[in-house]
């Protein structure tokens, strides 16, 4: 009887103790299954020094066959500028935007996509998610910028910044269309 019992207990142990098993149970307890459609990207910007001066955090949606402008982003409205979070610009230095002079600091940036112009808005309120919380009343720049046609299909949402002699334009593209952002160095 002992001996029933031993073989018993020691095949519902080694059931349980199976390495397959516990792979398994490994494989769902991290889901790397599921990766997000926009992933998070990160863009800085560089002085002739080497010295950062600015970064960009943002997510980056995919056209998928979508129409994007006047479309999945409504011309005329406040768009968080990507997916998810909204975007965050950090300034490490002051900056010049429309002939504002901009703290350094981090703040959002939304956009007013139209057909021939964006609105480029800094805002004070971050970490935020869209532009549900977007309030005009934390707005510090408000510039306009000419849409430009893209040499090619943006598939991902991008942001990168290109170096001039003054500082930097900001480039926001999608689709088939980008816009740039001056920010200059104060002097």
């Amino acid at each position: 009887m002992k001996r029933i019992f031993l073989l018993a207990a020691i095949a519902i142990f080694t059931l349980q103790s199976n390495p397959v098993n516990a792979q398994e149970k490994t494989k769902e307890a991290l889901n790397f299954a599921k990766v997000d459609a926009s992933p998070m990207d990160l863009v800085i910007y560089k002085n002739q020094d080497e010295e950062v001066i600015a970064r960009v955090i943002y997510s980056r949606p995919q056209k998928r066959d979508r129409t994007i402008f006047g479309t999945l982003v409504p011309f005329n409205e406040v768009w968080r500028t990507g997916a998810n979070e909204a975007t965050e610009l950090t300034l490490y230095k002051d900056m010049k935007v429309a002939d504002v002079v901009v703290k350094a600091g981090t703040y959002t940036i939304y956009t007013i996509p139209s057909e021939k112009e964006w609105t480029v808005i800094l805002n004070n309120r971050t970490n935020t998610w869209g532009a549900y919380e977007y309030s005009d009343q934390e707005d510090i720049v408000r510039i306009k910028v000419p849409v430009r046609n893209a040499p090619a299909t943006i598939e991902s949402f991008s942001i990168a910044f290109v170096t001039k002699t003054d500082g930097a334009d900001l480039l926001m593209g999608w689709d088939d269309k980008y816009v740039e952002v001056p920010f200059k160095a104060v002097q």
